[in-house]
C-alpha cells in the first residue's frame, strides 16, 4: 500500500453522487460563513494591540498584505473547486493531486487551524465579557494557567512570574478560562444540533458584526486626525505608542 496513492477524479465524483448527507447550505450560507470567519477577534481585538504596541499606523500595510494573500488563496480555491466540484476542500484537492499521506497531513493541519482559531476567538470573547461585567470574574477563572498578573504598587501588569523580584508583589495565576470554555461548549452544542441551525445563527451574528463595522466607520470617520499618522512607522527605539 502506497502512502502516496491518489484517488481519481472519477472515483471522487462517483462517491459524491452516492446517497449521503442532505445538502442544507446554499451560496448565501457559505458566503456568510466566510464573512463570519474573516470578521472576528483579528479585527475587534488584535488590531488595536498591533497598532498600539507594535506597528503603529503602519498596521495598514499588514491589512494590504493580508488582503493580497487572501485574494490569491481565494483564486486558488476557486480554480480547484472548478476542477473538482465536490465537498472536501483542501483535503480532497490534496488527495487527488498529491496523494493520501499529504491529504492526511493537511486534514490534521486544518483541524489544528480551526482549534487554534476557536481558542483565540473564545479567549477574546472572554475578555470582552469580563470588561462588560467590570471585572466581576476573578482573574483565576478567566485566564489560562500560562497567564499571570502581577500587582505592584496598585498597578496590575501582565508579566512573567520569573521576572518578579519584589516580595511585596501579588501574583495571580490563571486556573481555567471558564467563559471561553462556556462559549466553546455552547457553540459545539449548536453545531451538534444541526448544520442549518448553525448557519442561521451564524447569519444573524454576521449581520450584527457587519453592521457594527459599518456604523463604526461612519461615526469614526470624522474623528480621524492625520497628525496621529506621523511617524507612519514606529521608530526603532520605541516599543509602544
Amino acid at each position: 500500500m502506497s502512502l502516496f496513492r491518489k484517488k481519481s477524479l472519477d472515483a471522487l465524483m462517483a462517491q459524491a453522487n452516492e446517497k449521503g448527507l442532505k445538502r442544507t447550505l446554499g451560496a448565501g450560507n457559505l458566503i456568510a460563513l466566510g464573512i463570519g470567519a474573516i470578521i472576528g477577534a483579528g479585527l475587534f481585538v488584535r488590531t488595536a494591540a498591533a497598532a498600539g504596541e507594535h506597528a503603529g499606523p503602519a498596521v495598514t500595510i499588514s491589512f494590504i498584505i493580508a488582503a493580497i494573500g487572501c485574494a490569491f488563496a481565494g483564486l486558488c480555491y476557486a480554480e480547484f473547486a472548478a476542477m473538482i466540484p465536490i465537498a472536501g476542500s483542501a483535503y480532497t484537492y490534496a488527495y487527488t493531486t498529491m496523494g493520501e499521506i499529504v491529504a492526511w497531513i493537511i486534514g490534521w493541519a486544518l483541524v489544528l487551524e480551526y482549534a487554534l482559531g476557536a481558542a483565540t476567538v473564545s479567549s477574546a470573547w472572554s475578555q470582552y465579557l469580563n470588561n462588560l461585567l467590570n471585572g466581576a470574574i476573578p482573574y483565576e477563572w478567566c485566564h489560562s494557567p500560562f497567564e499571570h498578573l502581577v500587582t505592584r504598587v496598585g498597578q496590575a501588569l501582565p508579566v512573567s512570574v520569573t521576572n518578579v523580584l519584589n516580595t511585596d508583589s501579588i501574583v495571580s495565576s490563571g486556573v481555567i478560562n471558564l467563559p471561553a470554555l462556556f462559549i466553546i461548549i455552547l457553540l459545539s452544542l449548536l453545531l451538534i444540533k444541526g448544520t442549518q441551525e448553525s448557519a442561521t445563527v451564524n447569519a444573524i451574528i454576521v449581520f450584527i458584526k457587519v453592521a457594527i463595522v459599518l456604523v463604526f466607520i461612519f461615526i469614526g470617520w470624522k474623528f480621524i486626525n492625520p497628525a496621529n499618522h506621523t511617524p507612519y512607522f514606529i521608530p526603532a527605539d520605541k516599543t509602544r505608542i
